[in-house]
């Protein structure tokens, strides 16, 4: 037992969060998430519209504490126009209403205020497409027949890269891949991350989804620079901010745009390598 508390605390230590109360917190979640998906899909839309709009108030309050401020209601109505539109009108309705509600958010924060027009209005077209916009693809994948298979092959490609980037990195992790934007992020961690990408995809791919091997391997490789990806641009956020977490909800994990940071680049590639085989194979 000695010896497991010293493992946990070194992993702690490296890792910088509590890796106990981590685990709990991603098991709840897997269960949310496959429970309201089994139960029914609109649930689990739901879910997911609740997260995105607990995400953007987070972004926001953290927008505002660098020093940006932004319209944290008008935000909020955005991310449920869009998401309640990709439910409704698939590919399209995510594409008009966010053709539609960009410039009306431009229009309104020039009439909020004039000053710094320039700096809010990046930040809060930022937000609307990395929050709202690229959750859409998460409905996507949920608002279909296969629903279930899709959403799993979706938390794979996620959990797998994570889970082994996180321990491979925390356990032999000695070459920075970022350091001046992830300190804690290595390339032993990315090349453990994509092996299990490599491994765990193309399995599920051929024997869930019935395509080549060769299918899995390429959409496991692109899934682990997309997370990778998400993950460096939220850990750029934060830094440009000066903070270490967007929020404290989760345990172990910190906010919740800290826990689905990787999934929002991950979901239109996947969405994407789902249409493709689809269409060609």
């Amino acid at each position: 037992m000695t010896d497991l508390n010293s493992l946990n605390e070194a992993i702690n230590r490296r890792a910088g969060r509590k890796l106990i109360p981590s685990i709990i917190v991603s098991v709840i979640l897997l269960a949310l998430v496959f429970g309201t998906v089994a139960v029914e899909p609109f649930t689990f839309a739901i879910l997911i519209s609740v997260a995105i709009l607990l995400a953007m108030r987070e972004l926001t309050k953290a927008f505002k504490a660098g020093g940006i401020e932004l319209p944290t209601i008008a935000m909020l109505v955005i991310a449920v126009v869009l998401l309640a539109a990709t439910w409704q009108g698939g590919i399209k309705g995510l594409s008009v209403a966010t053709g539609m509600t960009v410039p009306i958010l431009l229009v309104f924060i020039l009439i909020i205020s004039q000053s710094e027009f320039i700096r809010r209005s990046t930040a809060a077209v930022f937000a609307t497409f990395y929050l709202p916009f690229l959750a859409g693809f998460i409905l996507l994948l949920a608002h279909h027949k296969d629903s279930q298979e899709r959403i799993l092959l979706l938390v794979l490609c996620v959990a797998l890269n994570d889970t082994f980037a996180y321990f491979i990195g925390v356990l032999f992790g000695k070459h920075k891949l970022a350091p001046h934007i992830s300190p804690k992020k290595s390339w032993e961690g990315l090349i453990g991350g994509l092996l299990a990408e490599l491994i765990g995809i193309g399995l599920i791919m051929y024997y869930v989804f019935h395509q080549p091997v060769w299918v899995g391997l390429i959409l496991g490789a692109a899934s682990t620079i997309s997370a990778t990806c998400g993950d460096l641009i939220e850990s750029a956020v934060k830094r440009d901010l000066t903070i270490k977490d967007m929020g404290n909800f989760l345990p172990g994990h910190g906010g919740i745009l800290d826990r689905i940071d990787s999934v929002l680049f991950v979901a239109p590639t996947v969405w994407f390598a789902l249409e493709l085989i689809n269409k060609y194979l």
